[in-house]
């Protein structure tokens, strides 16, 4: 018997999810970790915290399977989107990673619409306004407010993706997650080389980008050593928490919605073609289903 595993990384905890080749889930295991709130409004993790409880929430699967890592023969990834993990020219966390729900890049959404031209330009480019939970504003914070820990930076992850990394030693995203960060160009699936030359940002801190079912790594030596899996088992674009639900829940075809409340609340729609609302009201972001 084959077996896939899951990983998502939520906000309150990282969960692994072992399901055998008929889908039928054998195993599963949450480990639970601390939010950060240094200042009012801010919110924070450490993404050492969800290394350990990927680690963790895999061996417990495995052994409560009864299995060895190389009866996995693939992995895909999942978590809280929209999140900031600073790295350096060694891969090193520069700082704790800001999370979706930080609320300090109030000035930064402003400079970033203003930069753009206005908010129109803003959704030609990449279909979405700014909001304080995005990624590009929470980097222009950290220029604008920690220039010592920017000038360091060499990568910018989001959350699963920093776990894809030290999972396999590869720098990698997809375009479901990718969409969240509001540097990508939706329509095109790729980063907008336009926005970050108005923001003069660096195109090298964004990691290539796949569609969600890709192969984008494996699992490296060193990672096996610490989690039980089986080294060159292959891990997957994976995707932004809120499009993998919606494929576990078959919002793969327009006319079917989802609504889901829980860390965040959040109602997802499938279109077959890209479509923005005019005024940025609604979220526009690449489906976990290539090409949609």
């Amino acid at each position: 018997m084959a077996y896939v595993l899951g990983i998502d990384i939520g906000t309150s905890g990282t969960k692994s999810i072992l399901c055998d080749e008929t889908g039928r889930i054998v195993a599963e295991a949450t480990v639970e970790y601390p939010v950060s709130s240094p200042k009012p409004g801010w919110s924070e993790q450490s993404p050492e915290d969800w290394w350990k409880g990927s680690v963790k929430s895999v061996k417990a699967v495995l052994a409560k399977a009864g299995i060895k890592g190389k009866d996995v023969v693939g992995i895909g990834l999942s978590g809280q989107m929209h999140g900031s993990v600073f790295l350096d020219k060694d891969g090193a966390v520069i700082r704790p990673a800001l999370l979706w729900n930080d609320q300090r890049t109030g000035k930064e959404c402003a400079e970033i619409t203003r930069r753009a031209g206005g908010l129109k330009n803003l959704l030609r480019m990449v279909a979405n306004p700014a909001f304080t939970g995005f990624t590009a504003p929470k980097i222009l914070w950290l220029r604008n407010n920690e220039k010592r820990n920017f000038d360091k930076v060499r990568k910018v992850l989001l959350p699963k993706d920093y776990i894809r990394y030290r999972l396999t030693g590869e720098y990698a995203t997809e375009v479901s997650d990718a969409s969240g960060t509001l540097l990508l160009d939706v329509g095109k699936r790729a980063w907008s080389k336009k926005l970050m030359e108005k923001l003069d940002l660096d195109m090298a801190i964004l990691p290539p980008v796949f569609e969600s079912p890709v192969v984008s790594g494996s699992i490296s030596p060193l990672a096996a050593k610490a989690t039980g899996l089986a080294v060159g088992t292959p891990v997957a674009g994976g995707g932004g928490d809120q499009a993998m639900g919606a494929v576990g829940n078959g919002i793969v075809k327009k006319g079917v919605v989802s609504a889901m409340m829980g860390t965040s609340g959040v109602i997802f729609a499938y279109t077959d073609s890209m479509e923005t609302e005019p005024e940025g009201r609604v979220h526009t972001f690449c489906h976990a289903v290539p090409g949609v």
